[in-house]
């Protein structure tokens, strides 16, 4: 247990944007020039889709050259690296996803910044594409702790979260202002010695079988 070890704490490496390949998805590090127009087709479609926006910090944008400059100025972020989620048999994009908020000093690292197109939601493209991430994230960069935040009115996210194996450890009150609103966070973590059991639930149920939910999985590996 990484809390009742002898040994002096240390970071973790740096991560750098890099491909990771999947069984149902890609992630490539996001290219805003040769992206930008597909991720803003699949995200601004029609009104509906438009609403994948609506708990995010920036978005939906005017047109795709307002698009492509909130994709320069995020991926020139400190501590960020993007990546776009593609359907690994079509190369077709079909989300955002990044590591944030990286504080290597500290082993620490954010999963967030994430979305999909609506066909691509309630797929495994979301769980995949975690998994990859907290897998370099923690067995070769050996991060100590991964953190998931999100607007805590974001059923979705927050239940994705759980789903996934973090641990909701509270609610950040009056934490930003997002679009003229104040915006409570839920924050949620996942740490080193949780990840194996946690791995292995991620594995069954993308890899072998996925009659059993995730979350019984996860949550599971956790007692």
């Amino acid at each position: 247990m990484s809390n009742e070890s002898s040994k002096p704490l240390a970071g973790c490496a740096q991560p750098a944007p890099e491909t990771f390949a999947g069984r149902f998805i890609t992630l490539t590090p996001l290219d805003v020039a040769n992206d930008v127009g597909e991720l803003f087709a699949i995200s601004h479609a029609d009104d509906e889709t438009r609403q994948l926006w609506l708990r995010m910090p920036c978005g939906p944008f005017a047109d795709v050259h307002a698009h492509a400059a909130f994709l320069r100025e995020w991926q020139a972020t400190p501590n960020v690296i993007a990546f776009v989620v593609r359907d690994t048999s079509t190369q077709r994009i079909l989300g955002s996803i990044s590591l944030m908020s990286i504080r290597a000093e500290h082993g620490v690292a954010e999963l967030g910044n994430i979305w999909y197109a609506p066909a691509a939601q309630r797929t495994k493209a979301n769980t995949e594409a975690c998994f990859l991430l907290l897998r370099h994230c923690f067995e070769k960069l050996y991060c100590r702790r991964m953190e998931w935040k999100c607007d805590a009115r974001n059923e979705r996210s927050r239940r994705a979260a759980l789903r996934l194996g973090f641990t909701f450890e509270g609610i950040f009150r009056q934490h930003m202002i997002i679009k003229g609103e104040n915006r409570d966070t839920a924050w949620f973590a996942m740490l080193d010695h949780e990840w194996p059991h946690i791995a292995t639930a991620m594995q069954r149920w993308l890899y072998e079988d996925d009659t059993t939910s995730l979350a019984a999985l996860t949550q599971a590996s956790s007692l």
